[in-house]
């Protein structure tokens, strides 16, 4: 859908609310004006809507973890709920700030994946997911999901060293490409980033998990299903994950050879984990509390949780926290 058309969509849904209906709720709306088709128009016309059901303000991003700070003091304030509308990177930002606390999270697609708000099952198109949260006015029922710790940040969705971290950081160096060209850029970033760095000479890990290790070039921690989407199609690497359960999912990509992407990707793209477990370069790690993820080969590892990256490290552990957050959808 055309940004024209979300605002259309957006303008109708505004005109036929009743603004003078009595709110019920305070509701925080946490916006990255920067966020792939958020704009100041099709903000106000969705704060606007949502003014209908609940008693809403709306504050704009404006540097690198500002939502952690700006959702600590809305729980502080004892808001109802908090909206992040943005891409993932919000959320995730938005969910540190309220890790603990009796403020739930919901979420508005503004980036291009919104895998988070996705597998809440809100709507990805921002019209139907304003009308959404519009209804769950009405059965206003928070829920406990878990979150994952990847050292000190926690994550809603997934977590990954190496090859995707790697990925990611290229990509968000390239902000007009992405908000353009969405997950074909992640695509050509990925092949290009392995025919040129992983194929050579890629950062070497050993991974600990529950008595085991296992050596590898890139490790993918879950939280939830799926890992990510590529446009309307699950990615699903790993198994055992869930907003319930409790427990991460974790796969090792043990080497990377000129043999391995053309087998990989079809089933990457199949949306079925036991097709890409299946591969022979693939290890599971099955369901885990906790994991330790070290360098072995005298040289940091990029790492990224929720499609944010976050740097290089020589070690991070990660860990379940489950029922860490309060969610409403």
């Amino acid at each position: 859908m055309s940004a024209e058309t979300a605002l259309e969509r957006a303008e109708e849904l505004a005109e036929r609310l009743l603004p003078d209906r009595t709110p019920k709720r305070r509701m925080l709306v946490i916006v990255n004006p920067y966020a792939t088709t958020v704009s100041d128009r099709l903000r106000n016309l969705v704060v606007y809507a949502l003014q209908s059901r609940y008693s809403v303000e709306a504050i704009d991003t404006e540097k690198r973890d500002h939502a952690t700070q700006i959702t600590r003091e809305a729980a502080r304030e004892g808001y109802d709920v908090v909206v992040a509308f943005g891409g993932d990177g919000t959320v995730n930002e938005a969910a540190n700030g309220l890790v603990g606390s009796e403020t739930p999270l919901t979420a508005l697609p503004g980036g291009s994946t919104n895998v988070w708000a996705r597998t809440l099952g809100i709507p990805n198109d921002v019209v139907d997911a304003t009308e959404h949260l519009l209804r769950m006015a009405d059965e206003f029922q928070p829920f406990p999901v878990d979150l994952g710790r990847a050292g000190g940040r926690h994550f809603v969705f997934a977590s990954g060293v190496g090859l995707d971290a790697s990925v990611v950081e290229r990509v968000d160096r390239h902000p007009l490409r992405k908000a353009r060209y969405g997950s074909w850029y992640y695509a050509y970033a990925a092949v290009d980033i392995f025919t040129r760095r992983y194929l050579v000479k890629p950062p070497h890990v050993r991974v600990h998990a529950d008595g085991r290790t296992q050596e590898g070039v890139t490790v993918i921690v879950q939280n939830s299903d799926p890992f990510t989407y590529f446009r309307k199609r699950p990615i699903r690497v790993t198994s055992g994950a869930g907003l319930t359960s409790g427990s991460l999912g974790a796969a090792v990509l043990k080497s990377a050879t000129p043999l391995e992407l053309p087998t990989l990707v079809p089933r990457l793209l199949s949306g079925r984990a036991k097709t890409v477990l299946r591969h022979r370069q693939v290890q599971s790690l099955g369901e885990l509390d906790s994991l330790r993820v070290e360098a072995i080969d005298d040289r940091p590892f990029p790492v990224q949780v929720d499609g944010d990256y976050i740097g290089e490290f020589e070690e991070i552990d990660f860990s379940a926290a489950p029922a860490a957050l309060l969610a409403v959808a």
